[in-house]
């Protein structure tokens, strides 16, 4: 088979670019072999993870991860503390700002703005997150795992769009490792009265999905310790049987965010056989475009 030049015509869809990809090099080709690999899991009614790693929310991916659990192409998300934070923070209609990376930071803490490479949010934003959370936190009894705590957070969320509203109607598990290593754990450290967050239950029940006599799939999106934590849980069970990676890191460093979705199969986390691919690209360029394929392919007509 040769290396094929895509034929882009005006109009084109995202799906028939991507399939074109396919026939080309680098990673375009490891993008298109990733699609047919996510189109693979949905229609196999396989049970996927979506792992999360950092700035997606403020970047603008919230609607992609909205838009997958609305639309059946995962199953569970595990995340981080600050992309759960950031998501209340776009739920209270309070949002992020295009800003940029050439700036006088010592000026934007005087003014009390936060950046976040070429994004911008105010203080005044953390503190609403404040007032909203503190009084969910302090009507809490009980012990909780993460994605239950964050039902509740989801059930008072007054946007519609919101992936954390959605989770809690469809009672998608929505599992945040990190959750204490965030503001939002400040803030249950802060508030709680009766609250406890018990994060080994996290872990049973995430090995209790990993035991599903079902395909299992994970789309891991930068590395961190959302891919660890879905991925180890798999090491007592028989491994994932799809797997996609993106991610702008490189294994000859040693760290997780770089290590090769080949370097899984040796931990026995993804079966011998299974189909798996890493892309090497900014998260915010390809997982709007696999969702793009996924609504193409896989959606509801």
């Amino acid at each position: 088979m040769r290396v094929t030049s895509p034929e882009i015509q005006r109009g084109i869809k995202v799906s028939e670019l991507l399939d074109m990809f396919g026939s080309t090099a680098f990673n375009a080709r490891r993008l298109g072999e990733a699609a047919k690999i996510c189109e693979e899991m949905v229609k196999s009614d396989s049970f996927v993870f979506l792992t999360l790693a950092g700035a997606m929310i403020p970047a603008g991916m919230r609607k992609i991860v909205a838009g997958m659990m609305q639309n059946g192409f995962i199953s569970s998300l595990v995340t981080t503390g600050a992309n759960i934070v950031h998501e209340i923070v776009e739920s209270l209609g309070i949002g992020h700002e295009i800003g940029s990376c050439y700036v006088d930071d010592t000026a934007l803490a005087e003014e009390s703005i936060n950046r976040i490479y070429d994004v911008f949010v105010g203080q005044e934003a953390f503190e609403r997150v404040e007032e909203f959370l503190s009084g969910i936190i302090e009507g809490l009894d009980g012990i909780y795992t993460s994605y239950e705590f964050l039902w509740e957070i989801g059930k008072r969320i007054p946007d519609e769009r919101s992936f954390l509203r959605i989770a809690a109607e469809r009672e998608i598990p929505v599992f945040c490792p990190t959750l204490h290593d965030s503001i939002a754990g400040l803030h249950v450290t802060i508030y709680r009265k009766n609250l406890q967050i018990d994060f080994f239950r996290d872990v049973s029940r995430i090995i209790d999905f990993c035991f599903q006599k079902r395909k299992m799939g994970v789309i891991v999106v930068g590395g961190g310790v959302p891919k660890n934590f879905t991925l180890q849980a798999m090491l007592l069970a028989e491994g994932f049987d799809y797997a996609v990676q993106i991610t702008t890191d490189s294994p000859q460093w040693g760290g997780l965010s770089g290590a090769t979705l080949e370097e899984a199969k040796s931990w026995c986390k993804l079966k011998p056989d299974a189909k798996a691919v890493t892309v090497y690209c900014d998260a915010t360029i390809a997982l709007p475009m696999l969702y793009a394929y996924l609504l193409d392919r896989c959606g509801e007509s």
